[in-house]
Formats: structure tokens, sequence, C-alpha cells
């Protein structure tokens, strides 16, 4: 037997709780105590004749009662049928009162006709009529004419054969009133049609509340079979009070009373059918499907009762007439009459049932043949499988799903057209399905592998119901679903580009990595890694010869890492890798073995390329960090990040750690960059100026505006610190927009004030080309402030190889006309100025800070520097020398030809207020005396001097600077 069929063929164990027993043992206690002392005359006449008059009185009461206030405390629709049970208790209470009043009170026999009679007649209406509301109301009209020809068959019969036996005899009594013939008459026809009524229930009783049902008919036979018995003569004559037939109607009384309660009380110890105290049903059969099958197993019994009893009633009523025939006595009318009817009942009653029948043989084949065509035509395949898991039925639609023929499939196993590997879940799922109840889960889903004809497995989804004991299966193919939802899967998990597991499943993966049974393995370390140099690898080569690199270096690393290790591709040209810890708890012996593969990464990816014929070089820098007891995945990663990018900044195609400062650097980055954002909207910039003196002479020939930042912390940023954190370029360019028109409103101020000196304001080349700064915005500016030519310079700095020399020789051509002088900035530092120096229109060359600081100490740096000032003075142009901090650099570059300098050496940066003071005096002193040569800066327009307007100080100027000192940078008064 397949595995599926284990399960099904399992058969539930019946159990009762003891709890339902003692209700009953108590009953038949009772009764069985009753019936001990009728039998056994009670101990003597009085007793018995008490209680067989008063105790069947009271037993009846009891009833009536009982059935009474379960009406009144139930909602049920059978509640008036309790009510007239209790109505028909409580008259055959009263007939027994009567009756134990002559008896036992008065001590004379009860007459004929007494209150006793009225009571006991009295007690059948009721209790038929109760009968009729719990039975099953048919539904059609049909139904009804059935119920009552069955009722007439089952009355007409007996009604025949208790006349032949004794009825008739009792109307030939001679001597015998009318009201004694009728009272007579009265008892055993009232019997008669409760004997009809409860034999026809007994095939039509609802199946709702059915144990009570049963219960309640049981009591009421017990009570007509007593009532029949003392009808008939034998027994009438020599009845009296308290003899053994009172046992019968005094346990029909009490099982009446015990009826309703009995069965509330099962129902609320076993909700869902389920008996209290019964063991767990087996998953073959769950308790209401066993119950169900047991009736089903009874019904055929049941039916062939039912089907039967016109036939039944119909011998009897031919017994009765054989009986009055083979005795010698004349046909009676009352036979004759009741006989015929009773057969004319049974032959309306069959042509009903063969109407009716020929009626549901033509809509049963109607449905067969609709159902049989929905089943045939469907795409699914229906699949019926026996309690042994046996296929018994297999759709024609299986040749076309499963490339298997429907014959070929019945009678095999269930088994063995599923896949091995799923066969666990599909038994798992369907114990679980028959364990539950029908009606809270009637169907479930069950998705496995079947095998096609082909010999291929086919993904199938399959809707399974209970059949039988046994199952049925809508099942579908679902392949092609199943293979689009691994690949859309895929797809979301791997870069289309490389194949290698995008962000998504590599935080899926690091996650795993960090719990579970690695939740304690601090080895566990992620990497992530960027391609130095690909973006000037795009831009050369274009971006399809790009993405050929992306794929060898996500090949390379694929292959580079071990058996178990993840990489990926987080986006652009970021990798990453998850390096899966071996349980060492040795810190260092970790970060060796991790930083050992991380440099064998770096130095595969460091290998040349071939793309597109062409040999291409990238770096590789990797950023480290290892897992500690507590970290989040993404805390993991971010620290991963930060690390590459320390490597970056570092000086790229290296590997760095992760470090907890890196951290706390980043988080005081990023706060400065968002102080940086309104800084300008506060007024939190200041503008000073550091003098440019010249080095014969000692006169400021310009001073250079400089930014300086004051956040609402008190603390001073200079450029090289703020500009650092500016990577918004929009908020950069703000900031030089700022300080042109900043530097420019205050020098105008000043040349109104009488201290005009030209202003250096440095700006990028990229910024020149900025459509943030036009060519008529600087022209719009100058003439709006009124600042004369040549007032202007500005200072280009750090060229960028991505700028256009044509398009920004074109912007500098045309800034000259309108005035503005032009200075090369960080001239020495590499070819970029030698090219600018070729190329673009320069007025002033500014020597790199580098050259300066070692122009002293090194006879190299001497040599060099001083043949770029003859090249400067080769082209007859001005030289300004950068960073001249010591009196000694102020005599070498001035030695060399070098005309200008800012630095330490004279002054620092100046507020508005002490550059004033400054101007006023008009010059500083420079060491090895002074010259006769103009000043540089002071010469005319672009390509000669510029005029500069110097202030006549007085002789006495209480701003001096001593000798060859070095004055620091001024704080800025505060506002």
């Amino acid at each position: 037997m397949s595995a599926p069929g284990a399960v099904l063929a399992q058969h539930p164990t019946s159990g009762r709780g003891g709890t339902g027993l003692l209700p009953q043992l108590l009953l038949a206690l009772v009764c069985g105590g009753y019936a001990a002392g009728s039998a056994l005359g009670w101990g003597s006449r009085q007793l018995a004749l008490f209680m067989g008059d008063f105790g069947l009185a009271v037993a009846a009461f009891i009833a009536a009662v009982s059935c009474y206030f379960y009406a009144r405390t139930r909602e049920s629709r059978f509640r008036p049928a309790w009510l007239l049970f209790s109505l028909s208790s409580l008259m055959a209470a009263g007939g027994n009162a009567v009756w134990g009043w002559y008896e036992v009170v008065l001590r004379r026999p009860v007459p004929a006709p007494s209150l006793a009679d009225f009571f006991f007649l009295c007690f059948g209406p009721p209790a038929i009529i109760g009968l009729l509301v719990l039975a099953k109301r048919p539904v059609t009209r049909a139904g009804w004419v059935c119920l009552v020809l069955d009722a007439w068959l089952i009355a007409g019969s007996l009604l025949t054969l208790s006349w032949s036996l004794a009825l008739a005899h009792t109307t030939e009594l001679k001597g015998t009133s009318t009201a004694h013939a009728a009272l007579s008459l009265a008892y055993p026809l009232l019997d008669i049609a409760l004997v009809s009524m409860v034999l026809a229930l007994h095939f039509r009783r609802s199946s709702a509340n059915r144990a009570a049902i049963n219960t309640a008919i049981a009591a009421l036979a017990m009570t007509v079979l007593c009532d029949a018995l003392f009808t008939s003569p034998l027994l009438r004559d020599n009845y009296h009070s308290g003899q053994i037939l009172d046992a019968g109607w005094f346990a029909g009384s009490l099982l009446l009373a015990y009826a309703p309660w009995g069965v509330s009380r099962a129902s609320q110890r076993a909700p869902h059918g389920l008996p209290q105290g019964a063991p767990p049903q087996p998953p073959g059969r769950s308790g209401p499907q066993a119950r169900a099958l047991r009736a089903g197993s009874s019904r055929p019994i049941a039916g062939s009762l039912a089907a039967l009893t016109p036939y039944l009633a119909a011998a009897v009523c031919v017994l009765g007439i054989l009986y009055n025939v083979m005795d010698g006595h004349t046909l009676d009318r009352v036979v004759l009459t009741t006989g015929c009817t009773v057969v004319l009942a049974l032959v309306v009653r069959q042509g009903i049932m063969l109407v009716d029948n020929i009626s549901l043989t033509q809509e049963l084949a109607q449905k067969e043949n609709h159902f049989r065509s929905l089943v045939q035509g469907s795409s699914d395949v229906i699949m019926i499988a026996a309690p042994t898991g046996i296929l018994r039925y297999v759709s024609p639609a299986a040749s076309g799903v499963y490339g298997r023929d429907a014959e070929e499939l019945v009678g095999s196993e269930l088994a063995s057209i599923i896949h091995p590997a799923d066969l666990g879940a599909v038994v798992h799922e369907v114990r679980r399905f028959l364990a539950a109840s029908p009606q809270e889960e009637p169907t479930t889903r069950i998705e496995c592998r079947f095998k096609s004809g082909t010999g291929d497995w086919l993904n199938v989804e399959s809707t399974v119901n209970r059949h039988q004991g046994g199952l049925i299966f809508n099942s579908r193919d679902v392949t092609e679903r199943v293979r689009l939802q691994a690949q859309l899967q895929h797809n979301a998990e791997h870069d289309p580009l490389t194949e290698l597991p995008n962000r998504a499943l590599f935080t899926k993966r690091v996650r795993q990595a960090l719990a579970g049974r690695r939740t304690t393995d601090l080895g566990t370390a992620v990497l992530f890694i960027d391609l130095d140099g690909f973006k000037a690898v795009n831009d050369r080569l274009g971006h399809q010869a790009g993405d050929e690199l992306l794929v060898q270096a996500a090949r390379r690393l694929q292959d580079s890492v071990r058996v178990g290790d993840t990489a990926a591709r987080l986006g652009g040209d970021e990798f990453a890798a998850l390096i899966l810890g071996d349980g060492t708890r040795d810190r260092a012996a970790r970060e060796y073995q991790v930083r050992e593969i991380a440099d064998r990464l770096r130095l595969t990816l460091s290998q040349p390329y071939t793309v597109d014929g062409n040999d291409v070089r990238v770096a590789a820098s990797i950023g480290v960090a290892f897992a500690e007891p507590g970290i989040t995945p993404t805390d993991l990663m971010r620290n991963a990040d930060l690390a590459m990018y320390r490597a970056k900044a570092a000086g790229k195609d290296r590997v760095e750690l992760y470090a907890p400062q890196m951290q706390a650097e980043v988080v005081r980055r990023t706060e400065l960059a968002t102080r940086l954002r309104t800084a300008l909207h506060d007024g939190e910039f200041a503008l000073l100026h550091q003098p440019v003196v010249d080095l014969t002479t000692g006169r400021v020939a310009a001073v250079a505006a400089q930014a300086r930042w004051r956040s609402a912390q008190g603390i001073l940023f200079t450029p090289a610190e703020f500009l650092r954190v500016a990577d918004d370029s929009d908020r950069t360019a703000e900031l030089g927009r700022w300080l042109l028109q900043e530097a420019v409103e205050q020098a105008a101020e000043r040349g109104r004030a009488g201290h005009a000196v030209p202003v250096i304001v440095r700006l990028t080349a990229r910024r020149l080309l900025d459509r943030s700064l036009p060519l008529g915005s600087v022209e719009a500016l100058l003439t709006r402030h009124g600042l004369p030519s040549g007032a202007l310079v500005i200072e280009m700095a750090d060229s960028d190889p991505r700028v256009s020399y044509d398009d920004l020789e074109q912007r500098l051509t045309a800034l000259r006309r309108l005035g503005v002088r032009i200075a090369l900035d960080g001239f020495g530092s590499g070819h970029a100025a030698i090219n600018a120096l070729r190329r673009l229109p320069v007025d002033v060359l500014k020597l790199d800070r580098g050259l300066v600081e070692g122009v002293v100490e090194s006879p190299r740096l001497y040599k060099i520097t001083s043949g770029l000032l003859r090249i400067a003075t080769d082209l007859g142009m001005e030289s300004v020398a950068d960073g001249v901090d010591l009196p000694e650099q102020v005599q070498a570059l001035r030695a060399m030809g070098c005309t200008h300098g800012l630095g330490m050496a004279f002054s620092g940066p100046l507020d508005e207020y002490r550059l004033r003071r400054a101007l006023v005096r008009g010059d500083y002193p420079v060491p090895g005396g002074t010259g006769g040569a103009l000043p540089v800066l002071a010469g005319g327009p672009p390509g000669g001097p510029l005029p500069v307007r110097h202030p006549n100080s007085p002789a006495t100027d209480s701003f001096t600077h001593p000798p060859l000192r070095s004055h620091t940078e001024t704080s800025i008064p505060p506002t």
C-alpha cells in the first residue's frame, strides 16, 4: 500500500467519556428497581396500589416538567414538540392521579367511564402532533401525500389485525353501554395512531438532534406497547395496579424526561461532534467523517425497511383477513373496508413513487451526462483515489496534461506518480487535511511534481476534496508558471549584466550568515570593492567596453572567492563579497586570513583586462568589516562601505579594515555638510583678505579674497575644511557666486573710501564654465559696483582634465575684454599648468605652495623654482609666490626674480577693519632692503601695468609692523 494509501486507510477508534454514563446508569437503576418491586408485588397490596398509581403519576409529572423546562430554556425549531410532549405527560400524570384517588384514597374501584379516562384519552393527540413536529417535513406535495398514505397503511394494517383479534369481540358484548363500548374502542384506536406515527417517523425523523428524537420515540413506543398490552382482554380482566406492566409505563415516562437533557449534556461535552474524553482521531478519518461513514453504512438497512413498510402493512392487512376467513367467521365489514382502503392506498402510493422515480431517473441521467461532459471536457485532470491510495478514476484530460492514458493510470498507486522528494510533504498535507473538520476545511491545495509520459517531472497544482474515505484530486499543470516564477525570482535577486547576486540577495545572505549557528562566529566578514579608474574607461572607450570590463571583473571575483562564500555586484563598479568564518576566535588570525583573501582579490582585479583588443587597467579599493556580536546586516555592510571609502581616500588600490572612528568621522562630516547647506542663508560666512606684497618695495599690490565659515557653535572653518564636505555641486556653486559678489562689493566700497587695490578671487576652471556664472553677470557686477578695469583678478585653480581648453580659452578671453586679469594658480604642480600656460591667456603666474616651502632647504627645488620664474619673466608675466612664511623664503624668491608674495611672513588673512589699516600704512618691511622696481600687480590693462592708487599715509602711523615679523590670521570682530 502506498504512503497516501496508508494515510487514507486508517480507521478511527471509538471512545465515550465516562461523564455521560452516570445519568444513564442512574436511570437504569431507578427503572430496574421499580420493575423489581412490581415483580415482587411491592410486599403489600396497599403499597402496590400506591406505587402503581401515584408512582406512575409522579414519573409522568417529572417527564412533563422536564420537557417544559427544556422547551423554555432552549431555542430550537423543535421547541413546540417538547411542549406538546410535556402536555401529553401531564395528561398521563393526571389520569394516574385520578386512578390513585379512587383506589388508594377512596378505596373503591375506578368507575367506567371516569375523569381518568378523559386524561388518558387526552394523552394521545398531543403526542401525535409532537411526533409530526419532529418529523422531517416533505418538500413536495407528493411527499406529504406519501407521508399520509404511509401512516394510513400502518394504521389500517394494525386496525385490521387488532379488529380481527379483539376489537370486534368488544363491540359484540351484550349488556355493554354505548359509552363503555366507545371508550373500549378509543384506547386501542389511539394506540394504533401512536404506533403508526412512531413507525412512520422512525424512517422520516429529522437529522438534527437525532439522539433526542430517537430517545423520545423510544419512550412513546414503550408507552404505546404497554397500552396495547393493557387493552388486551387477557391482561385487562386480571390487571390491578402495581403489576409488572406498570414498570413499562414508568420507564417510558422517565425515558422521555431524560431525552432532551441527556443529549444536551453530550453536545456540550463534545463540540464539533466529538465525545468528551474520546481519544484523538487518527488522521485517516476525523470524528464527524467516521460518524458519517458509519451512518452511511446503516442507511441501506434503514432505506430497505422504509421501502418495505407499505408491503409489510399490506401483508399484515392480508393476514387479518385470512385470520377471519380461516377461523370460519364471516368477513367483517370493517375488516373488508379497511383492507380495501389499505390496498388502494398502496396502489396510489406506488403509482406516485413510480412517477417520482421516473422523474428522478431522468433528472439523474441529465445531471450525469452534464457532469460527465464537464469532467471529460475539462482541461484539468480529475482523479479519484480509493482509501488504499489506488487510483479508481482518471479523467481523459490526463493524456493531454500528463502525456499518459487515463486507462494506464487507473489501478496504479498515487505514490508511483509523485516525485520522491515531494512525497513526504504530500503525505503530511493529506494527513493534516483529513484530521481537520470538513466544515472548517472542506478542501486543500497540494503542489508537487507528477511524472509525465516522457519521464519528465511536471509541476502540478491539485485541489483536494474528501470522497467516501478517499480523495478527489482536481489537478492542473503549472510547470510554466513555476518556471516563470523561478525566473522572476532569479532576476529579482541577480544582476542582469554579470549574473552575480545583487544587493537584495547579498543582504539576505549576510542576514543568514549572522543568524542561527553563525551568530557567535566572529570570523564572518564583508568586503566592499570599488574599481578605481572605471569611470575613465567608460569615458575613453565607451559604456559597452565598460560593461565588458565589469563582466570580466565579476568572473574573476566569482572564481577567486571560496566555495560557500558569496560574490555580488551592488551596482555600478561596486562589488561585494561575503566571507564566512571558520569558527576561530583568534582575532589576529581571522584578520590575517581575511586580509590575505582581500589582497588576493585586489591583485586579481588589478590585473590588465583585454577589452576590444585594448589592454585596460583598473585598480581595486577594498574595505573590510568583521561581524561583531549583535551587529545587524545593515550595520555590517555600512562598516565595510566606510572602510572602502577610507581606502579610496588613502590613495586607492589598497585594503582598509573598518575602525570605529570611521563612523565618528562620517557622522561629523555629515553634520558639517548639513549645517553648511544653511550657512549662507543664515549669514555665517565672512570674507577675509590676505595682502599680496611687492617683494621689492613691500607695498600692498593686491588682496586675495578668502571665505571663512564661523558656524553657530563658534567654530571657524577654513576653505580646506568645509569645501571637503561640500560635495553638493549646487551648494559649492552658490558659495562661489557669493564669494565673487562679496569680493567685488567690498573692493568697490574700499575704492570709494580711498583704499583702491585690486582684489583676487579664486575660482575653479569648472566654475568659470558653469552656466551659473554667465559672462553678462560679471560685467553687470563690475558695472553695478563701479569697479574700474584691472581691479578684479580671477585666479584659476586646479584645471580639471575633463574641462575643454577650447571653451575655457573663449571664456577667459571674454573676461579679459572686461578688464579682468587672469592668474594661473598652482604653477609648477603638474603638466596641467604647462598646458594651461601654453594655450590660455594668462597674466599672472602663482607658484605652488609646495615649491615655496622647500625652496631654501632643497637645491633641487631652488633650481626648479628659479627656472619657472625665468619662464614667467621671459613671457612678460608677473609672478606671485604662495605660502611665503619665512624671511629666508622672501630673500630667496626676490633673488630669483619673483615679484610678489603672500604669506605669514607679511600678514595672515585680515578682516575689513584691519585690512583698511594695512592699506593706510601701504607697505610691509621686506628683508634685504628695497629696490626701485614698480609694483608688479599695480600695472595697467592686460598686458601692461595696472594703475594702483596708494594712499598717502602719515609719517607717524599707529599701524606698524616690526621687521621680519610673521602676522597670524586675525579673528573676525563680533557682530
